[in-house]
């Protein structure tokens, strides 16, 4: 949240907020309403309202609802002013969406939105929208495991600062790559493979180095990358499950607990010594 509130000055109006359940906050839904800024979240921390009490039922499972302020107390994370300058209520949509995809965990959750307008905005478009919010997640796994930032190797503060800078740096211009290939070729930049587009890039590097290069010439080379970085598009596979497990059996080896240069191997504990240990 804090990290959130930091970035408040770079929404404009008209813009949508589309998060999940750990920003499900009044404080925040209220304060991006009066910037013009509308709010997609999920409900959290707070009982979903049934039809009887729901100002209008806008649909099936389609509700149009009222939050109350929420008490203040010390351990919240903004002032009592800041609390005392927000609305009594706010006048939010709650849609509740199940899901028939097998091989989701969640069967069932509630959408709360600014978003009341129900021609211009329908429950399966907003089911739609939060079902796309998941492609944040596939980010963070490209960002981590395809370019290798879940292990960082420097040692001082300020070195591990700039190895994760420089993964965003390469990260934001693949995906640049990727949005230039998408836009040429005419098809959706989500649909495109990040770990394809980086064997792509490694393919054609050394064409694109060579110094000789003239203009035309490389406008053509890297025309010829965006097909090839449009080629490795993402496969549909609907229902697809994938459990979170390792794939290959782990080493029977110690954690190295301590530096190097004091680390001693234990004995092995295996079964045939288990009782001498």
């Amino acid at each position: 949240m804090p990290l959130l509130r930091q970035q408040w000055s770079t929404f404009k109006p008209g813009d949508i907020f589309l998060g999940d359940k750990g920003f499900c906050s009044f404080y925040d839904v209220s304060k991006f309403k009066d910037q013009g800024v509308d709010s997609v979240i999920t409900l959290a921390r707070r009982t979903p309202v049934s039809s009887s009490k729901a100002i209008k039922i806008l649909g099936k499972d389609d509700l149009l609802i009222e939050w109350p302020k929420p008490k203040w107390n010390k351990v919240s994370s903004y002032t009592k002013d800041e609390w005392l300058a927000l609305p009594d209520r706010l006048t939010l949509r709650q849609v509740k969406v199940t899901v028939n995809t097998p091989g989701f965990r969640v069967k069932e959750f509630y959408i709360v939105t600014t978003l009341t307008d129900v021609k211009r905005y329908s429950a399966e478009a907003l089911a739609d929208l939060y079902y796309q919010r998941w492609d944040v997640e596939l980010f963070f796994r490209d960002i981590k495991t395809t370019l290798g930032m879940d292990i960082l190797r420097c040692k001082s503060p300020a070195m591990v600062k700039k190895e994760i800078l420089m993964h965003f740096i390469a990260y934001n211009s693949i995906r640049w790559l990727m949005l230039e290939a998408a836009s040429q070729q005419g098809i959706a930049p989500r649909r495109i493979s990040v770990k394809g587009s980086i064997q792509a890039l490694r393919q054609w590097q050394p064409l694109l180095d060579k110094s000789d290069l003239n203009s035309s010439e490389r406008r053509r080379l890297m025309s010829l990358l965006y097909e090839t970085i449009a080629g490795s598009r993402l496969c549909e596979r609907p229902g697809r499950s994938e459990p979170r497990c390792v794939k290959r059996r782990p080493k029977p080896f110690q954690l190295m607990t301590a530096p190097r240069p004091v680390m001693r191997e234990t004995p092995h504990r295996g079964r045939d010594r288990a009782g001498a240990a």
